[in-house]
């Protein structure tokens, strides 16, 4: 039987250690020790006490920019959709490690402020790509702007209820805050645009669900 990966033998060690020492009293080596590893190990997984903490957003990112680069302007509200999802299910993958990281960076400044710093990257990402069919003028960088922003704060919306233990069913929370920025953006890329836009979402619901759950997106 395989040994459990270095990365997640620290990370683990670290949260436990926070929880009960607290962010500041937690110190390389103690985690190190709790995961029964070297100090030295512990700097070849991260390069700091923080990078422990925090998603690998790098990876993440790379697949949002994969998803996103396969879609063409008809498709690219749902690669938007499709995307942001990726990182919702990269945290929801993550389970009680998510929700130990959000009450430690919600009571520690620093850790909070390099949360936001990493959110505002995603957001750059959908900025860029919408942009590119939004238009480069003015009012097409505008528009791009407020769409990546709505993006972003849809999905941290239903994230941050996920976390604080307020539903159970996010991925359905997901499919209505995407169909609001959608109802908001997606049938104004074009000038004169009108009309109904469709956009399909992967899921393992089955049909009788899927369909309730258009019909309630759709509801004025």
């Amino acid at each position: 039987m395989s040994k459990r990966p270095v990365k997640e033998r620290l990370a683990e060690a670290a949260f436990a250690l926070f929880e009960e020492r607290g962010y500041d009293a937690t110190t390389v080596d103690h985690i190190a020790e709790r995961a029964g590893l070297g100090r030295t190990t512990f700097f070849r997984a991260f390069p700091t006490k923080e990078d422990v903490i925090f998603p690998d957003h790098a990876a993440v990112l790379d697949r949002i920019r994969a998803r996103l680069a396969t879609s063409t302007e008809e498709t690219s509200l749902v690669a938007v959709s499709e995307a942001a999802r990726l990182v919702l299910d990269y945290y929801l993958s993550e389970g009680d490690l998510a929700r130990s990281r959000y009450r430690l960076t919600s009571s520690v400044p620093a850790l909070r402020d390099r949360e936001i710093t990493s959110l505002q990257q995603y957001q750059r990402v959908f900025r860029d790509f919408i942009r590119r069919w939004m238009g480069d003028d003015l009012r097409g960088e505008l528009r791009a702007d407020l769409m990546a922003t709505a993006v972003v704060t849809a999905h941290n919306y239903v994230l941050r209820r996920w976390l604080r233990g307020f539903t159970g069913d996010p991925e359905h929370e997901f499919d209505l805050a995407m169909g609001e920025v959608i109802n908001l953006f997606g049938d104004r890329r074009t000038e004169g645009g009108g009309g109904t836009s469709v956009v399909v979402i992967r899921s393992s619901s089955d049909l009788d669900t899927v369909v309730s759950r258009v019909r309630e997106a759709l509801a004025p």
